[in-house]
């Protein structure tokens, strides 16, 4: 049994290698690189232990990642600090621009995604001879359905397109992680509420039975009013306490000039946000983007010196580097502790065209209808498609359900089009834009 530190400094040290591998010899985008040498790894040790299987190596590193609890260290670690990271780069005045399509991408269109990856997951799982009730088809939908922010932010970083077309994939990423976490939560408790066995494990289910509980209704009981409720007082009482924590560190920071101070205060800020959150039922990721959006406009603007401002956004983006490694390299090494079965193989590989297309609804629904009022980028949908990522938030999701027997064919559903997601649409997106917006751009 490995100690906390040692687990620590062996996922350092391995992120530390891979990458000087990827930089010296493969030259893969950062987080894609290290997430391909962690998968090719995770390969040749399972490898090893078949042809020999008294070398222990496998066992040794396997032991050391399942210490891990891959949720609670995205969903309550490294998340707030990687959405506040994110969020504090992002230009407010090109997301105010982009406020319709942004907004509607990440309500509407996460909902619609939801219900149409849902539905075709449980066809799909029917015709490969697995029964999996509907309410369980819409839990892998509701947590594949988002884009993720922190793969989304780090390739935007590696490509080049219009300012418009940044702003919404990020803005959306941002936002819909959040939108996209309440509704899993009611997903499940619908499911558990359904007779499904104990969600103890899962807090964010455990979060919205107790406030089900409180207003009087069973889990089993959740009806469309109640919600509504849920989902608007989480998101909006989220976003709420993101701005009211956001604005108590900008004038803590206007006051003051003294980048070392001013730096705790936002790490102070981000990790009180976020717990704080967390113990009041509201969305954390939405908390801290707004809180990071405030800082990094409006706090870099009006309550930091030059000085302090390069400090402040070179200090974050290290930390969100150093995360982000270590996130993208868990990701490729987790597959050595999910014992994903090979008769899933057929339906992990069909889920792949199947969410694209809910992605590709999901993105034009809303965009035409906001069409008949604006005028958008040339291939904004066929980009928006190909550049909304999934990664580790829906990995990490997928890994807090509560045990039972529908759990391994949705783990092994969501790891498949994750791998896919972060590997070949990372990879190509750069040609998309290259094809569909301007060949000039690169």
């Amino acid at each position: 049994m490995l100690t906390i530190f040692e687990i620590g400094a062996l996922l350092l040290v391995l992120s530390a290698f891979f990458s000087w591998i990827n930089h010296a010899f493969l030259k893969l985008p950062h987080t894609i690189g290290l997430l391909v040498m962690a998968l090719l790894a995770s390969f040749v040790l399972l490898g090893l232990e078949i042809a020999l299987p008294s070398l222990g190596l496998t066992e040794t590193l396997r032991g050391a990642i399942g210490q891990i609890d891959f949720n609670a260290t995205v969903m309550n670690g490294m998340l707030a600090f990687l959405l506040f990271a994110g969020a504090l780069h992002v230009d407010l005045g090109f997301l105010k621009s982009e406020k319709w399509a942004i907004g509607s991408m990440a309500t509407i269109g996460v909902i619609l995604s939801t219900f149409i990856v849902g539905t075709g997951f449980y066809f799909l799982a029917r015709i490969f001879g697995i029964e999996i009730p509907f309410i369980w088809a819409l839990v892998f939908g509701s947590l594949i359905s988002p884009t993720d922010p922190v793969a989304v932010l780090s390739i935007l970083k590696t490509v080049n397109m219009p300012h418009s077309l940044e702003a919404k994939i990020a803005g959306e990423s941002l936002f819909n992680d959040g939108v996209g976490v309440v509704v899993f939560t009611i997903m499940v408790a619908i499911a558990v509420g359904s007779g499904v066995p104990d969600a103890s494990h899962a807090m964010a289910v455990d979060a919205v039975l107790t406030a089900g509980q409180a207003a009087g209704h069973g889990a089993a009981k959740i009806d469309a009013a109640h919600i509504a409720e849920l989902f608007f007082v989480e998101a909006g009482g989220g976003a709420v306490l993101g701005a009211l924590t956001g604005w108590v560190a900008y004038r803590m920071m206007a006051m003051i000039d003294e980048h070392a101070i001013e730096i705790l205060i936002t790490l102070g800020i981000v990790a009180g946000t976020y717990a704080l959150a967390q113990r009041l039922h509201l969305s954390g990721p939405i908390a801290v983007v707004i809180t990071g959006l405030l800082i990094g406009n409006k706090g870099a603007n009006f309550a930091m010196s030059d000085r302090t401002r390069t400090y402040l956004f070179g200090f974050w983006e290290m930390i969100d580097e150093i995360l982000n490694s270590v996130l993208f390299l868990l990701i490729g090494l987790e597959i050595l502790v999910l014992g994903i079965s090979p008769k899933f193989g057929f339906i992990m590989a069909l889920c792949i065209p199947l969410v694209l297309f809910a992605r590709f609804t999901a993105v034009s629904v809303p965009m035409r209808f906001l069409g008949l009022f604006k005028s958008f980028t040339k291939g904004a949908i066929p980009v928006l498609t190909w550049g909304g990522l999934r990664g580790g938030i829906s990995v990490a999701l997928a890994l807090s359900l509560p045990p039972s027997e529908y759990k391994p064919l949705i783990l092994a559903a969501t790891y498949g089009v994750v791998i896919f997601s972060i590997i070949v649409q990372g990879l190509t997106v750069k040609q998309v834009v290259k094809s569909r917006v301007n060949p000039d751009l690169l």
